[in-house]
């Protein structure tokens, strides 16, 4: 049985099979791991393991540099079981001691069904040995080449993800998907055309000429070609249905299509390089939505969880709305998820969508966004809705059993993030959403795997523990309703209570429920939409 993981998809790192990090004193030995893992089982030639790593010394001193990693090696796994076949003459990985993500990757890779499509996929980390140089010609060539072929594993593995899902009819996970491996290889027209092909059969015309737009800029600008034909004949296909749509309907005008294809998506980029997806939708004075966790600005159009609260803002408002950096269509690698960077993340968004004056929604993490920028700029913002937000993060606020509570979920986000596990799925949701239906904690699962990456969320939860905007409020100016579940398990009552007293002539609206997120469904929703709406017409008046 397996003693030791090794994992080199988007970085290295190895554990005992207790958890616990083996800490390897160089790099390359490091790097000695990882080119005998991504051969389990090859014998390789001493001399060509050694000269890939110390080609520069001569062979007899890189061989024995060769000699003095594999015992460091030794040395630094202690009890462990011993990973390494050293013969005179070769050398090679257990694979019966050794388990790595490569290997996985590969067996799963092989297979056809959904579940261990879904697994490789989670596997797909990053580039092999992401960040990784060693400046030894001979290593740097096998990692240029391995990182090559894994990476046409994984963009392979992501497109029969796809064709999997959308052939059992769950085609926003099909979207998320394609959008994905996109965002691994933007330049993939087999990709583009996957996605256009999908659009086309829903009758998304909209989607298909956008897409192939997309397709045409990124061609001229990195290759200085044009699309294949088979791509063009979708796009001309779709051009066709969207003259011809009209026509079919004989007496009634055509009926609108649906909101989500009339948003505009677009991209803008942060002063610290993180490309930002934005979306703006509906008519009427703008309302600019500051970004929370899991949101999709295409996928939660469809989600029972978000789909009502937008439908229920386009009606009166031009809605702006964002997926912030390592979430949604945004970019997914990013290193900074303070406070400071999610303001600049909304500050280039306002840039960008040429916004002078707007109210601002805040829910959840993003009222602390809000908060920052209002203060920020009280020159921009005319008014504020603050719903289910705090000043003070989790971490923060300093509540021993709070503190406890969110260190298990950090632990659950990392073993079980966006598995379809459901006794995972029941603990989060039970969180969030404890009075959802069965379809809306099924969406809620769905939106963790599409919305981001384990490493993403816990990254993000310990980042949020941080935050402590408390200064800020006497500072806000602008007239500002601050809404709150008397029972929300996710966001303390008191938190609320805490924004509405220290903001100056802030008006608290206690809501009767016990979710996060106010749900269609429930009684509170009504009220919840009425009062903002009201609360937001007051400048027209």
């Amino acid at each position: 049985m397996a003693g030791i993981r090794v994992q080199v998809l988007g970085g290295f790192s190895a554990l005992r099979q207790d958890g616990s990090t083996i800490a390897l004193s160089t790099r390359k030995a490091e790097a000695l791991l990882a080119v005998l893992v991504c051969r389990p089982g090859e014998a390789q030639p001493r001399e060509r393991v050694a000269n890939l790593l110390w080609g520069d010394r001569g062979d007899r001193q890189a061989r024995h540099s060769l000699s003095q990693t594999l015992t460091s090696i030794r040395c630094a796994l202690g009890d462990a079981p011993d990973p390494l076949v050293a013969e005179r003459e070769t050398l090679c990985i257990d694979p019966d001691v050794v388990r790595a993500d490569v290997v996985e990757l590969a067996a799963l890779a092989e297979r056809d069904d959904l579940d261990s499509l879904r697994k490789a996929v989670k596997l797909c980390r990053g580039p092999l040995l992401d960040g990784f140089r060693l400046h030894e010609a001979a290593f740097d060539e096998w990692l240029s080449q391995e990182r090559s072929r894994f990476h046409h594993i994984g963009l392979a593995v992501l497109t029969r993800l796809a064709e999997r899902e959308a052939a059992e009819g769950n085609v926003a996970a099909a979207i998320s998907t394609l959008e994905r491996a996109l965002a691994l290889d933007p330049l993939s027209e087999e990709c583009h055309r996957r996605l256009m092909r999908i659009h086309l059969d829903r009758g998304n015309y909209n989607a298909v000429i956008r897409h192939y737009r997309q397709c045409t800029e990124l061609l001229k600008r990195e290759l200085g070609t044009i699309p294949e034909p088979a791509t063009t004949a979708l796009y001309a296909e779709a051009r066709t249905r969207l003259k011809e749509a009209p026509q079919s309907v004989t007496e009634a005008s055509p009926a609108p299509p649906p909101a989500e294809e009339r948003q505009d998506i677009r991209f803008c980029v942060t002063t610290d390089g993180v490309r930002i997806a934005f979306a703006t939708a509906g008519e009427g004075p703008p309302l600019v939505k500051t970004a929370n966790w899991l949101n999709h600005l295409e996928f939660d159009w469809q989600s029972p969880v978000w789909r009502h609260l937008l439908h229920g803002l386009t009606g009166d408002f031009r809605l702006i709305r964002y997926d912030e950096r390592g979430n949604g269509l945004s970019d997914w690698k990013v290193d900074d998820f303070s406070i400071e960077a999610l303001v600049c993340d909304l500050e280039t968004v306002v840039d960008a969508a040429g916004l002078d004056r707007f109210p601002l929604l805040g829910i959840s993490q993003g009222c602390a966004v809000a908060i920052s920028y209002a203060v920020r700029h009280p020159e921009r913002v005319t008014r504020m809705v603050l719903h289910g937000g705090y000043a003070k993060g989790w971490r923060a606020r300093g509540n021993p059993s709070e503190i406890a509570r969110r260190e298990a979920m950090l632990t659950l986000v990392r073993e079980g993030w966006g598995q379809d596990n459901p006794a995972f799925r029941q603990i989060f949701a039970s969180w969030y959403i404890p009075e959802g239906s069965l379809e809306q904690w099924r969406w809620w699962n769905d939106l963790q795997r599409i919305s981001t990456s384990p490493e993403n969320a816990a990254r993000l939860m310990t980042d949020l523990g941080n935050i402590d905007v408390t200064h800020l409020l006497p500072q806000v100016t602008m007239p500002t309703l601050v809404l709150h579940s008397r029972n929300d398990a996710a966001v303390p009552f008191e938190a609320g209570r805490v924004l509405a007293t220290s903001i100056p002539g802030a008006r608290f609206l206690p809501l009767e429920s016990r979710n996060h997120v106010i749900l269609e469904q429930e009684p509170a929703w009504p009220r919840f939409i009425d009062e903002v709406h009201s609360f937001l017409r007051a400048d027209k008046v």
